[in-house]
């Protein structure tokens, strides 16, 4: 069962093309390390064995009749818990939320997986309203990391990461709207892409409407980008989506690290503590890069300390809109949550206002900045994975090297630059100009060419 768990998406096809195994295979022993990683793990709200296996025959019947519906049918995918998926129950990893009023038709990414024949088996674990970037709530408990239950998995796509990691699906559907991707792809060694924002339509929004994205998770950038050619399709219900591209994500992938012009930006300009093990261990993958034909100028990118101000403010806001929404359910959210809204609840529409005026003037001189590099390599956290019993439940880590992206639209991932002397995966993040997120993922699997995947948790 394990072998099965350990091919990628593109393993998988090229398996059930050949008729080797069969989906149904494959689904069943994903379903089964989910249930069997519940109590250790505790990625999943969710896990829908007889609809997975349904599926699973459906797909399989395709594939003997050479009829698949695209590279990913057959493919056992997770959705995150603030998408909808049709038959299931849509929490956002809340107490506030009931699970008789939390039936919602499948999100427009879930639905494009849907159509491609994907296996939807399970929904995964978020904190409360996805507000913070380690995954804990009062309703779903502690989520906790394949490389160390003692450490967190990062969040708010906590679940999604620490699946993908333990080898529970090769893909998940994931959200991020300050790094939660990109985050939990740092601390457990996957690959966490976050689209421009609009290309892939996202329904319903959720509290963090002008910031939130949606994007795989996978151990592959091949996969992710396999994942984006059928999500990054149009849906009427966003009205935030891009016009839709006829790419083919996964076909704009050749390409070497010599061939890219690159700033790298250890700390974006900003007074941020930084654990300098990890520091470390990013600059090594940068040196291995330059000696692979990288060229790599040091700089900064413009204005990131009021980018970060902005983010704040934001955040706050729509937190509090969030608390005054769900009325007396309020007392039910998690302290950091209920504290962030305290904050949100004293920002003045003037300031509000202000700040969103503000932000187009720094998305223009960051779009400025960016036309000369290809890509941008920077931190995407400040460490490694946080130990559980370190995280203070009031306050959180906070995202920040991953917000900007939010704030300004931006494609950006983190990918696997190497293990910390206590063995847990340190991410290196890789940004891309606006609307360019094929370019990035090219550029992605350029990076991971040479730097490799870790050795997987078993």
């Amino acid at each position: 069962m394990r072998d099965l768990l350990v091919l990628s998406a593109a393993e998988l096809r090229a398996a059930y093309e050949a008729g080797a195994i069969s989906p149904v295979e494959v689904t069943e022993a994903v379903v089964a390390a989910a249930e069997e990683s519940s109590a250790r793990l505790n990625a999943f709200t969710w896990i829908d064995r007889d609809g997975a296996l349904a599926q699973a025959k459906a797909a399989e019947r395709r594939w003997r009749a050479n009829a698949a519906l695209s590279p990913l049918d057959g493919v056992p995918i997770s959705i995150k818990d603030n998408l909808g998926l049709q038959g299931s129950p849509t929490l956002f990893g809340s107490r506030a939320v009931s699970a008789c009023d939390a039936a919602l038709p499948d999100s427009p990414a879930v639905a494009r997986l849907r159509e491609a024949g994907a296996v939807l088996f399970a929904k995964t674990t978020l904190p409360d309203f996805a507000h913070k970037i380690v995954t804990d709530s009062p309703g779903h408990g502690v989520t906790r990391n394949p490389w160390s239950e003692l450490h967190s998995p990062g969040g708010s796509s906590g679940g999604a990461a620490a699946a993908v990691a333990a080898g529970i699906g090769p893909l998940a559907l994931a959200t991020d709207g300050g790094g939660s991707i990109r985050i939990p792809a740092a601390f457990t060694g996957t690959f966490g892409f976050k689209p421009s924002f609009g290309r892939v339509p996202h329904y319903p929004r959720g509290p963090f409407a002008l910031l939130s994205h949606v994007g795989p998770i996978s151990r592959t950038v091949d996969d992710a980008a396999t994942m984006m050619s059928v999500i990054a399709r149009p849906d009427v219900r966003d009205w935030y989506s891009l016009p839709p591209l006829q790419d083919d994500y996964a076909m704009k992938l050749p390409g070497g690290v010599a061939d890219l012009a690159v700033a790298y930006s250890p700390r974006l300009g900003l007074d941020a503590p930084a654990d300098p093990e990890a520091v470390e261990v990013m600059r090594a993958a940068v040196d291995r890069l330059r000696s692979a034909g990288m060229s790599v100028e040091e700089v900064d990118p413009p204005l990131m300390a009021e980018c970060s101000r902005i983010h704040g403010i934001l955040w706050c806001v729509f937190c509090a809109r969030l608390a005054e929404r769900i009325g007396e359910a309020r007392k039910l959210l998690d302290d950091s949550l209920r504290e962030l809204a305290s904050i949100g609840e004293s920002i003045d529409a003037a300031t509000l206002m202000t700040a969103l005026l503000q932000r187009g003037e720094i998305g223009r001189s960051v779009n400025e900045f960016m036309q000369r590099y290809d890509v941008l390599l920077c931190p995407t956290h400040t460490g490694s994975a946080p130990k559980l019993d370190e995280i203070d439940p009031k306050h959180p880590p906070t995202p920040v090297f991953t917000q900007w992206c939010n704030q300004l639209g931006l494609p950006a991932a983190s990918l696997f630059c190497g293990l910390a002397p206590q063995g847990l995966p340190v991410g290196l993040q890789l940004v891309g100009r606006r609307f360019e997120d094929g370019a990035l993922l090219a550029a992605g699997r350029a990076v991971e060419a040479v730097l490799g995947s870790p050795r997987w948790p078993r």
